[in-house]
């Protein structure tokens, strides 16, 4: 397949792009800038504009762009980013999708949807509440305009892997005896390790699937029981819990979204055979230690 990826000098995309390219696939990568090597098209999400080399002959486009969900404080100009580093790239994505008779958009999104789960929730399941709810439903309807084109929305958990996102934030706290469980630790958080992640990215490419697609594992593990298992790894005592009010004073409004349940299924993808690497969270932040 001939795909081009945006978003793709992130943790998933830069994994996703080796993946397809030991794959055998050609990979063109959509960068913001002049182009510095034979594989990058530029574009300008803000003017609507796609390098026209960019789309031709293209098989499949992926998108992974967004700014970091819990990487900065949440202010109302810090949400406003969130939005527009989603909503508008997709737009732009999907009219070309559908301009250039491209067959296929994978689009990210993620676990955020469903927003406080009082139960297992799947791909069937209705929009929660919330910001990170609204956000998700923002970001998906993006896609409407990738008329005749087959549309994934990989509603990804929280992605575990050695080299950044959640764990390299939680890795050195718990390295150094300071990790903490949220709250009372009993919400359910919807994790996937980063080889699961991108397999699940690889599978739905490539198998006629459309719709949304949960990209998170088949355990799930509450706040305190993943917290539990990277204390054990780190040969550290079980974590304190850290209070609602210490961490809202830390993290503002992200607060509230850290503190809700996810208890989310990955149907769609057992439901099409799709066997994952690491099916406990013990196994999967196991794997990040051995690399």
């Amino acid at each position: 397949m001939r795909v081009l990826v945006a978003g793709s000098s992130g943790l998933i995309g830069t994994a996703l792009v080796a993946r397809l390219r030991a794959d055998g696939d050609e990979v063109l990568r959509l960068v913001r800038r002049e182009p510095q090597a034979a594989d990058e098209r530029t574009w300008d999400p803000p003017a609507g504009v796609i390098a026209p080399d960019a789309v031709a002959g293209v098989d499949a486009v992926v998108n992974l762009c967004g700014a970091g969900i819990g990487d900065r404080r949440w202010t109302h100009a810090r949400k406003q980013v969130l939005v527009d580093s989603r909503v508008e790239p997709t737009e732009v994505l999907a009219a070309a999708v559908a301009e250039h008779g491209i067959p296929v958009l994978v689009n990210g999104s993620a676990v955020g949807y469903y927003g406080d789960t009082d139960g297992p929730v799947d791909e069937g399941s209705p929009a929660g509440s919330g910001f990170l709810a609204d956000l998700c439903v923002r970001w998906e309807a993006a896609t409407e305009a990738a008329t005749g084109a087959r549309v994934v929305l990989a509603r990804s958990g929280q992605v575990l892997s050695e080299r950044g996102g959640l764990l390299g934030r939680l890795r050195p706290l718990f390295h150094f005896g300071l990790g903490v469980r949220l709250g009372g630790g009993a919400q359910y958080m919807p994790w996937i390790h980063l080889d699961d992640e991108v397999d699940a990215l690889a599978f739905v490419l490539r198998n006629d699937i459309s719709g949304p697609v949960n990209l998170v594992g088949p355990a799930p593990a509450t706040n305190a029981e993943f917290s539990r298992a990277l204390a054990k790894l780190k040969h550290r005592l079980s974590p304190p819990p850290m209070p609602r009010t210490v961490l809202r004073v830390v993290a503002g409004e992200f607060a509230d979204e850290v503190l809700r349940s996810q208890l989310v299924a990955p149907k769609v993808l057992r439901d099409n055979g799709f066997v994952f690497r690491y099916d406990t969270v013990d196994r999967a932040l196991a794997a990040t230690e051995a690399r």
